[in-house]
């Protein structure tokens, strides 16, 4: 047998590089690349698992424990009719024996025999082992494998449970060679070609295929192996069929630079895929990088929009305010001139206090109002359509760019990109084509009007903003100073007591003010209400679109990173192998 020993280190190794193959896997198989080269990585995976590793399957009582210990030469399994095997064994070189249970499924059995420096030896449990699980076990571990040597008995050859287990194996695609054990209790070699014509008959019908088959009696290998006479011993060992079986196994095995290539192999496709995988990605950055900016423009638009809004909104408003103040000022100069002794008789009647109030202290404040909150009405609706107008053009731009841009071969994120732009596209075109200025502003004028209606708990009626906040003022003016309560007495009390008319001037100013505050509170909250909602429904309507970006810019920086991680590893273990070999 060639003498390759599969060291700590190099079995270490070999479960390394298995990891990171399967690990990448993993990776690539979201990358976009080939259905072909996905296949081809998960080739190079089974291939590494086929250098080393002889898995034996079989009914509990074809003697797979006894073939193992007839290859191995000594009696390092144990035996019996009864099954033996309660987990899957991995039979490996050792300069000690022992046994090292990883868990309930599985362990690990060291011993220092010529043959296991050339393989590793599976063990599992029967195919109709009385432990269900363990066949799951054995299911799992045989996909593994280097090759499968397939044991059944001469005396119950190819049973149920044996066309079965079969039948799955061939979904693993491997190797599978029979060995038909206990020969020794045939009567003659008619016995025994009757037996390989039954095993080699049904094995086809499941295969496809005649396999390769060895009919062996381990009894008699371990009986030749025990025997000190060179003549008994001979003539055993040809009886026992294990010598063709032994050469079947050597020449199947790798040598030492099969063993490197093996090694190399793997993690040569991987670093092709690795490249492939980075080239792609870069190329699905690149066709990103267009949209990535769309995106940072139209954020950019909106910011801007919002930022404009909070600024250009109180200044507007503060206008208003000012409106307010002015009136407020007027009143006090009304007091200070009205309410004079001179006046005794104007003052005596209450209708025409009321008159020239209005005249000098109202005047036109309702239409005054009604200019400043329609300018910035008239104002927050073109600025409105404006954006729009904005975000629609860029879109409609980047929509004809990706189009001319389309490459042949489109990759899903590139058609999903588009799909988007032109869903996007076609919402805020359509929203721009049926904007109807003027309805915007009366919807806007009314959330404003009912706002100021419901603080001042007033009808409404027919009465536009300027006119609402005029009534609002008026009456609470008149209430407060007095004017409204008619007669002599109401009259002439602001001059038997004088200080009523300072009183009923601070009252009016104090009461003006926290309606002037709660007006303007109330003003501010319905614009800031209606920009947030303008602004809401932009980003709204533009989130599919921007959101896939960021996403995107989010995967494919993660993918860079993985892979850049990956190649980092994989010229690690190309570095490694000289040392492990």
């Amino acid at each position: 047998m060639k003498q390759k020993l599969l060291s700590n280190s190099q079995y270490l190794f070999i479960q390394k590089e298995k990891q990171l193959l399967q690990d990448s896997l993993l990776q690539l198989t979201d990358l976009n690349l080939s259905s072909g080269s996905i296949q081809t990585l998960q080739n190079a995976i089974t291939q590494l698992d086929e250098l080393f590793l002889l898995v034996i399957v079989g009914e509990f009582n074809a003697g797979k424990s006894a073939i193992i210990n007839a290859l191995l030469g000594v009696p390092a399994l144990k035996e019996g009719v009864t099954p033996t095997t309660a987990r899957v064994t991995l039979v490996r070189y050792g300069q000690e024996p022992g046994e090292q249970i990883v868990d309930t499924g599985f362990s690990i059995y060291s011993y220092p025999l010529p043959l296991l420096k050339v393989l590793n030896i599976v063990d599992s449990p029967g195919t109709n082992a009385i432990i269900r699980e363990h066949e799951k076990l054995t299911n799992d571990f045989v996909p593994r494998s280097d090759l499968v040597l397939f044991a059944t008995s001469a005396d119950r050859p190819m049973t149920e449970s044996e066309r079965l287990f079969l039948q799955k194996i061939l979904g693993w695609g491997k190797k599978v060679t029979f060995v038909i054990n206990k020969s020794d209790i045939l009567e003659d070699q008619g016995a025994i070609e009757e037996v390989k014509a039954f095993v080699l008959e049904n094995a086809a019908k499941i295969l496809g295929s005649q396999p390769d088959l060895f009919v062996v009696s381990a009894k008699q290998a371990q009986k030749a192996q025990a025997t000190a006479d060179p003549a008994e011993q001979a003539s055993l060992r040809q009886a026992s069929g294990f010598d063709a079986l032994e050469s079947y196994i050597n020449d199947t095995l790798d040598d030492n630079a099969r063993f490197e290539l093996k090694l190399l192999n793997p993690l040569g496709v991987l670093e092709n895929l690795q490249h492939q995988a980075v080239a792609t990605n870069r190329n699905q950055t690149a066709d990103l990088s267009q949209d990535s900016i769309l995106v940072g423009n139209l954020e950019g638009t909106i910011n801007i929009y919002e930022k404009e809004l909070k600024a250009e909104v109180p200044s507007r408003l503060a206008e208003v305010e000012n409106v307010l103040q002015r009136f407020e000022l007027r009143g006090q100069e009304f007091f200070d001139n009205t309410f004079r002794i001179a006046n005794i008789r104007t003052l005596a009647n209450t209708e025409k206090v009321k008159a020239k109030f209005e005249h000098e202290v109202v005047a036109d404040v309702s239409q005054e109002i009604d200019e400043k909150v329609h300018n910035l009405i008239d104002w927050l609706v073109d600025k409105d359509l404006h954006t729009w107008y904005q975000v629609a053009g860029a879109l409609e731009r980047r929509q004809a760019a990706s189009q001319r841009e389309m490459p042949a071969g489109l990759n899903p994120h590139s058609s999903k990109r588009a799909e988007l732009i032109a869903s996007v596209g076609q919402t805020i075109k359509a929203i721009v084509s049926g904007y109807d200025r003027q309805k915007e502003a009366e919807d806007v004028g009314v959330l404003v009007t009912d706002a100021v209606s419901q603080t001042a708990l007033l009808e409404v009626g027919a009465l536009g903003i300027g006119a609402l906040v005029a009534t609002i003022i008026t009456t609470r003016a008149l209430d407060v100073t007095g004017i409204v309560a008619a007669g002599a007495l109401a009259v002439l009390g602001f001059f038997v007591i004088p200080y009523k008319k300072s009183r009923a001037k601070e009252n009016f100013k104090k009461r003006m003010e926290e309606l002037r505050q709660s007006l303007m509170q109330t003003l501010r909250s319905a614009f800031n209400k209606e920009f947030e909602l303008a602004i809401l429904r932009l980003r709204d309507n533009v989130a599919p679109y921007t959101q896939y970006v960021h996403a995107e810019q989010l995967r494919l920086t993660a993918n860079e990173t993985s892979l850049n991680i990956m190649g980092a590893k994989i010229q690690e273990l190309k570095q490694e192998v000289p040392e492990v070999l």
